[in-house]
């Protein structure tokens, strides 16, 4: 992993994902553009007031704040952006790569994932309506059994919507919140990778400028999420459920590329496809893809020469673990990463 593949090389350990990536796509297209599994009932009005039942359902239909393409577009371009910018220092064609894919791992599985859900659970949309336009006098000519069914007949199908099809399709696949699941699938898995990146939970004192780069992602995941909730196309729940989906993915498919989430002795370097990780200091590739370059971090973290010597103490030099951490003696030629006391 020192050194940059060939196209072919790179085909070669890559291609059965970029398979997988397709297949994916399309399996998550196709499920997207069905029109939703279950048949869902609904109240509208009381029959002795008119009162809405639901008026939680009963919102005008507005306009996006943030459209799903958009939402995708920047869960995918800003994290792919903040990865190629840190390689003014990491300098890594393997960390581009494990980073790239990864994040590829956590939008397109969280995508599919929901749309799933949509498909097969969905939920009322708070503009749904608006949208279904109910004609309650339909139900009188209606095959569905659930068509002014329930307590007091109080509940219809939406085969008394009068409605745009395609409009009523959507407005009842509103669980989970696609935008949510994409934006926290995005920027959840940047905020990993900036902490690995920068060392900001690590065993030294970091700038606070750090704790603001990395939580600048989740910042503008929970707003995309937060702006559903304002032009009324999600319910706070749909929101919420997207959200652990996509922090999910996203924790799992970093933790796929590199070799640890929290242990901040191997956040940052990126795994290798075909041979392990042992988890020692005289084995690991990329100790120093990393950006920052404080407390020993990155500076020279390739070359091991340092990192074995010890003082009078019994203490190691700088080297990857950072100036002054000491570790046990071991017996054999190898110093394992879980030796720091």
């Amino acid at each position: 992993m020192a050194t940059r593949p060939s196209f072919g090389q790179w085909l070669k350990v890559t291609w059965i994902d970029i398979v997988t990536f397709v297949v994916m796509g399309v399996i998550g297209l196709g499920i997207y553009e069905a029109p939703p599994a279950p048949t869902r009932s609904f109240a509208v009005t009381f029959p002795s007031d008119g009162e809405v039942v639901y008026p939680q359902f009963a919102y005008p239909l507005r306009k996006e704040i943030i459209p799903i393409w958009l939402a995708a577009f920047l869960a995918a371009i800003v994290p792919i952006l903040a990865i190629l910018i840190m390689q003014i220092r990491v300098r890594s064609f393997w960390d581009v790569n494990n980073g790239i894919i990864g994040l590829l791992y956590s939008l397109i599985g969280a995508a599919v994932f929901q749309v799933f859900l949509k498909f097969l659970i969905g939920g009322l949309r708070p503009h749904f309506l608006e949208v279904c336009r109910p004609d309650m006098s339909l139900a009188a000519n209606s095959k569905s059994p659930y068509d002014a069914a329930g307590f007091n007949q109080l509940y219809f199908t939406r085969e008394i919507c009068t409605g745009d099809p395609k409009e009523i399709n959507d407005s009842l696949e509103s669980f989970p919140s696609g935008h949510t699941t994409a934006a926290f699938a995005g920027f959840v898995y940047l905020y990993l990778y900036l902490n690995a990146k920068l060392k900001v939970f690590a065993n030294y004192h970091p700038a606070m400028w750090k704790l603001i780069i990395i939580y600048i992602p989740i910042l503008g995941a929970v707003l995309i999420g937060g702006a559903l909730t304002i032009d009324q196309f999600h319910n706070w729940y749909d929101v919420c459920a997207g959200a652990i989906i996509g922090t999910v993915f996203a924790f799992s498919s970093y933790r796929m590329c590199y070799a640890a989430i929290w242990d901040w002795r191997w956040n940052h370097i990126p795994l290798n496809r075909n041979q392990a990780c042992l988890y020692t200091y005289d084995s690991v590739e990329l100790m120093d893809a990393m950006w920052t370059r404080k407390a020993g971090w990155g500076v020279g973290s390739s070359s091991y020469n340092d990192k074995h010597a010890t003082n009078s103490q019994g203490m190691y030099s700088s080297g990857a673990v950072g100036p002054g951490v000491p570790r046990k003696a071991v017996p054999n030629s190898y110093r394992r990463g879980d030796d720091i006391v």
